[in-house]
């Protein structure tokens, strides 16, 4: 465990970085914006563009770690709805703390880590939950909010969705990167290292802007968010073990990096939605910087734990 603690350390003190650069006012939330769109529209995209390119379609579909991971998520993300109807919370407020408890920073955190710490492998299982997370509960929580506002879920509801999926840089570069890989060709070199060198401005960039972005981030309402952090960092990679040790059961190495995928703290993301919609944000910025703390030992332990 002290061992991959000191290993998760530089990870978290990047973040610790960006954190302290944001609170001091050295890094305005108009700089972090926009590190944040450089990160995720073209260091991140090109480094999920390369590896994807590198993998075949046979590699990343793989039907039981989908099925598994969605089933899982599904469970912890009925129960966090059901303890919000017992409070009498409203669909659209139930909807955002559901996503609390299985969005995980998967894409700024989760990449990086993962690979650098379980290997390049890790990559396969890290994108099919991107997969999951992106076209099931990320398309979920607009459906809901919108359908419970209007009543109804609408057409234009479902092509908002579509239009979201289409234009999301992470589904592009995994899309175009599989389809080059099924014509059999290697990427051409200067097309390699362009990506390649783009793509290590990923680790150090995503988790400094977590860290800045953070800085903006209050916490309030803490008992909530107490219960959100516990449902995403226990309650979520517990579900999804057992799901894909027991019920569904992968090959050990694929089955830990879900697992470890699972445990990651909330993504900034989820704000942006509950921002945007205007949905207990507060609540949803307290979770978030929890969560992000309290995972410095968490996630620790639970990659000590699948890499046994």
């Amino acid at each position: 465990m002290l061992d991959i603690f000191l290993q998760t350390l530089p990870f978290f003190a990047i973040i610790a970085l960006g954190y302290g650069a944001g609170r001091t006012g050295f890094f305005t939330p108009e700089a972090t914006a926009y590190l944040t769109k450089f990160v995720f529209y073209f260091a991140l995209s090109a480094m999920l563009l390369r590896f994807s390119a590198n993998l075949s379609f046979s590699q990343i579909f793989n039907p039981q770690a989908l099925w598994a991971y969605t089933c899982s998520s599904m469970a912890v993300y009925l129960l966090i709805t059901a303890v919000a109807m017992v409070r009498k919370l409203s669909v659209a407020e139930a909807a955002v703390e559901a996503q609390c408890g299985v969005i995980g920073n998967v894409g700024f955190l989760g990449i990086p880590m993962l690979v650098m710490l379980m290997g390049p492998d890790a990559i396969v299982p890290v994108m099919i939950i991107l997969v999951v997370d992106l076209l099931v509960f990320s398309s979920l929580i607009v459906i809901l909010i919108t359908g419970s506002r209007d009543g109804r879920v609408s057409f234009a509801v479902l092509g908002t969705v579509l239009m979201g999926l289409l234009k999301n840089p992470m589904i592009v570069s995994i899309t175009l990167g599989i389809g080059w890989s099924a014509l059999g060709m290697p990427l051409p070199v200067p097309v390699n290292s362009f990506l390649t060198t783009l793509g290590s401005a990923a680790t150090p960039g995503a988790l400094f802007a977590i860290g800045a972005s953070l800085a903006t981030k209050s916490a309030e309402r803490i008992q909530i968010a107490g219960w959100l952090s516990f449902a995403k960092l226990v309650l979520h990679p517990a579900a999804v073990a057992y799901a894909v040790l027991v019920v569904w059961p992968l090959d050990a190495y694929t089955a830990g990096v879900m697992i470890a995928a699972a445990a990651l703290p909330t993504a900034g993301n989820v704000y942006m939605l509950a921002a945007h919609y205007g949905v207990a944000p507060a609540r949803v910025s307290a979770t978030i910087l929890i969560s992000t703390a309290v995972s410095i030992l968490t996630l620790s332990g639970v990659i000590a734990w699948v890499s046994i």
